[in-house]
């Protein structure tokens, strides 16, 4: 059996690889980004706005993603500036407002946009360039709330439902190009965002201060570099023979229900 490469080997995997990570001015996106980046790869990221956390190094681009033209916007300037793209992190996402089941409707078409369809249309934009290039990786991040949903929060989990659904129906199709397709669906982890929804959350119930470690087995809310750890190792040449397939990094929270 060979050894497992070296540190230095595996921080220069994806030297010359040309990136798009979407929602990465901050909290996992942007931990996602200054992995790749330290990995060698070059990175185009975009968001609304800016943060004090988006990692200098990568091209920021501004942008909404939950329309049409958002998408297309971002994908011309990220191909103006990468020439091409080996690797798309679709991680944008999110839902604005927390509803009862049967009230979402007027947040249902931007929940479904930005979490579902804006990951549609960007890999319609750049897998071309992909396929010129003969190989790529699409990754796109998803959440257990597909498994286990808060009915305030059902149009956020429809829609990384679909995510999923799509994920595989899309990695099928183009794993004869040597394009992989990947998922990773996440529990709770500590960002800024997060933590917001998760204040949301509780305020909506109702309830007293909930301890969201108590529910995961080991113990800990996640952090935006376990996330990033995961996604590295998914875009690279490591994981060449996984593809369809969703890696759900929760703490064991699934596994415990």
């Amino acid at each position: 059996m060979s050894r497992s490469r070296s540190t230095a080997q595996v921080s220069n995997e994806l030297e010359g690889k040309r990136a798009v990570v979407t929602g990465g001015s901050r909290g996992i996106g942007a931990a996602i980004v200054q992995h790749l980046l330290d990995a060698g790869a070059t990175v185009v990221t975009s968001a609304r706005s800016s943060a004090e956390h988006t990692p200098s190094a990568a091209k920021f681009v501004r942008a909404d993603l939950s329309t049409p033209d958002g998408v297309r916007e971002f994908a011309d300037a990220a191909l103006e500036d990468l020439g091409g793209v080996d690797i798309v992190v679709n991680n944008a996402g999110g839902c604005r407002a927390l509803q009862s089941a049967l009230e979402i409707e007027n947040d249902w078409q931007y929940t479904m946009d930005i979490n579902f369809l804006a990951a549609v249309r960007l890999n319609r934009a750049l897998v071309p360039s992909m396929r010129e290039s003969g190989g790529g990786v699409v990754l796109h991040v998803s959440s257990i709330a597909t498994i286990a949903s808060y009915p305030m929060i059902l149009h956020y989990a429809a829609a990384k439902s679909a995510l999923e659904t799509y994920n595989k129906g899309l990695a099928a199709e183009l794993a004869p190009e040597g394009i992989r397709v990947v998922a990773v669906s996440l529990g709770n982890v500590a960002t800024p965002g997060a933590d917001e929804a998760r204040e949301q959350i509780v305020d909506y119930l109702g309830s007293d201060e909930v301890s969201w470690a108590d529910e995961i087995p080991l113990g800990r809310l996640g952090r935006s570099q376990d996330i990033a750890e995961a996604v590295g190792f998914l875009v690279s040449d490591r994981a060449s023979w996984i593809t369809g397939s969703t890696l759900v990094i929760d703490g064991g929270r699934i596994a415990a229900m």
